[in-house]
């Protein structure tokens, strides 16, 4: 009587546990912005492998004032990961095995998401894995957040018909924001928050004015004479510059098929003590030939900004240029 109580309650969770995993491919993530869970055993979590991943997907955030994680990392032991973490957008496992494997899977437990299955036959083997594919991970695992963060915009956006008409060009911007300037070749979007602002400035330059041999000095230059006419602080002869005391990250990437020059680093308010980080686009539009330049700041000093500055990227990274 038992043994077949037993065998009815192992045949039901079993049931359940399977339609589960199936309705469970179903349903939407909802997940908290740049988190990732990683389902790996504790005795590897607690060695060199735990050490390799948090080294690699906890690292800084470049650009910021103060030290914030890439991702927050959620750590679940295999025989736990079933029903805790398969929410997640994206997902690292790891583990030993026989075969040596790096493998992506997209929405294998939910949708949207990344899984990426790492296994090796030892820690050394597990860690060379890591290493090589880190960038790839960390590329897709950025991509699928930006487009997180673009949907959740298109529940409710501010009307850019003031933006498209001045430059030709779409943006998804939260309703959040609003005009605050607004000149010939320059606008100004803002949104407030509790301690603070984020903001979104656009603008356009002549075709040459920032030659590819001296970006970064010519990039940090034109910012700052934009900070000098348009960007005040509530004390007169207040204006917004580069901080100095931070080195700029630079990079090349593209933005609407364009080559794009990104900018990461901090500005201060000259003459007062305001300050944040600042993160930098200076598209070279072929079509209309001209230099258009996004660019995201926010001022929030009790606040963290990691997610603050992503969601500007992700406002930016929006962009469609009409031709």
């Amino acid at each position: 009587m038992n043994k077949t109580l037993f065998l009815c309650l192992f045949s039901t969770s079993f049931l359940i546990s399977c339609a589960f995993k199936k309705d469970n491919s179903q349903e939407k993530s909802s997940a908290a912005i740049n988190t990732i869970a990683v389902i790996i055993d504790d005795q590897l979590w607690n060695g060199e492998v735990g050490d390799s991943v948090r080294n690699k997907f906890a690292s800084p955030v470049l650009g910021l004032p103060q030290e914030e994680p890439l991702f927050n990392i959620n750590q679940y032991p295999v025989k736990l990961f079933e029903g805790f973490s398969t929410d997640t957008r994206n997902i690292i496992i790891v583990k030993k095995d026989n075969e040596t494997k790096f493998e992506i899977k997209q929405n294998e437990f939910t949708s949207p998401q990344n899984s990426f299955h790492i296994s090796g036959k030892n820690s050394i083997e597990i860690i060379e894995i890591l290493e090589k594919n880190a960038p790839i991970i960390i590329q897709k695992m950025r991509a699928i957040e930006i487009t997180h963060n673009q949907k959740i915009f298109k529940d409710s956006l501010l009307n850019s018909q003031k933006i498209k008409k001045k430059f030709n060009i779409d943006l998804l911007i939260p309703s959040k924001y609003e005009y605050v300037m607004r000149k010939k070749n320059f606008i100004w979007i803002k949104s407030e928050i509790i301690g603070g602002n984020t903001s979104l400035i656009i603008y356009q330059i002549p075709w040459k004015s920032i030659r590819p041999n001296y970006a970064v000095p010519d990039v940090l230059k034109v910012r700052d004479s934009i900070g000098k006419l348009y960007i005040h602080g509530s004390v007169a002869g207040t204006k917004m510059i580069t901080e100095e005391a931070y080195s700029p990250y630079f990079s090349v990437t593209k933005l609407a098929g364009n080559t794009t020059f990104e900018t990461k680093g901090t500005w201060q308010m000259k003459n007062d003590f305001m300050s944040g980080p600042f993160i930098n686009y200076v598209i070279f539009d072929n079509a209309n030939r001209r230099l258009l330049i996004l660019e995201g700041f926010c001022y929030a000093p009790s606040k963290e900004k990691r997610d603050l500055m992503f969601e500007l990227e992700s406002i930016i990274k929006s962009i469609q240029i009409k031709k």
